[in-house]
């Protein structure tokens, strides 16, 4: 398992460019997840930018939670950018206290807990991690890491993987952790909406009466912000050692 501790640019084409070129679709959630990733380059849509890692063309999509987000943010990119790799990128969640809030880790292999299906990425040298098609809560996490013998779990890699097994793109993967094994969070599930996006409102409304999440809250956001910083580096170094 490689864990990372905490620590100009293409243009969209309208033609796909030649087979030998690499260029690389980064597909995440969230926008915070991508911020440190895509500082300094170029936006081309409300959460899409474009830029390089390495000598590697990109196209970065924060496209929404869960596989049906997922899913269109790739055709986005297969529309917009004509990628030959595909990356699931983005926080995910401890299944054991094994890895860290704060810590990024590369994948080696994505399990589609609905479908049983396993996909391999290209570093061989990661860790497993578990899509499920909602939020994992606490009383579940050991039984998944036990079951799958996975130490995170997220909505999306299994979508993203799928597709680029799909269209014979070389797929990687790359979560930070955004939240610990014992951690005590509120069933986000229920308060996202049909585009992948939290429904803001709903979910302040519905934790403002519910103090006792507040410190864990506080605790994801530093998490999460440290998470995205570490992602960034390692994804970075992993992609252009690789590749």
């Amino acid at each position: 398992m490689r864990l990372q501790p905490l620590r100009d640019r293409s243009l969209v084409q309208s033609t796909p460019p030649s087979s030998s070129q690499t260029r690389i679709a980064i597909i995440a959630a969230l926008p915070g997840e991508l911020k440190p990733l895509v500082q300094g380059w170029k936006q081309t849509g409300k959460h899409a930018w474009t830029g390089s890692i390495g000598d590697y063309p990109c196209i970065a999509i924060a496209g929404g939670m869960g596989a049906a987000a997922a899913n269109r943010a790739v055709a986005q990119a297969n529309s917009e950018f004509h990628p030959n790799v595909l990356v699931s990128y983005g926080w995910a969640g401890a299944l054991t206290c094994a890895i860290k809030p704060g810590m990024a880790a590369s994948i080696s292999e994505v399990i589609d807990l609905q479908s049983g299906k396993r996909f391999a990425t290209g570093d061989s040298a990661g860790t497993r991690l578990l899509t499920l098609n909602r939020v994992a809560r606490l009383h579940e996490k050991r039984k998944l890491a036990e079951r799958n013998q996975a130490v995170l779990v997220d909505m999306e890699a299994a979508a993203v993987a799928r597709l680029a097994s799909q269209q014979k793109s070389r797929f990687y993967c790359f979560k930070g952790v955004s939240d610990g094994y014992t951690d005590r969070l509120p069933d986000f599930s229920r308060f996202i909406s049909w585009e992948g996006e939290l429904r803001m409102p709903a979910f302040l409304a519905y934790i403002g009466l519910r103090p006792w999440y507040w410190p864990s809250l506080v605790k994801l956001g530093t998490a999460s912000r440290a998470a995205a910083s570490a992602l960034a580096t390692l994804a970075r170094e992993s992609l252009t050692q690789t590749l």
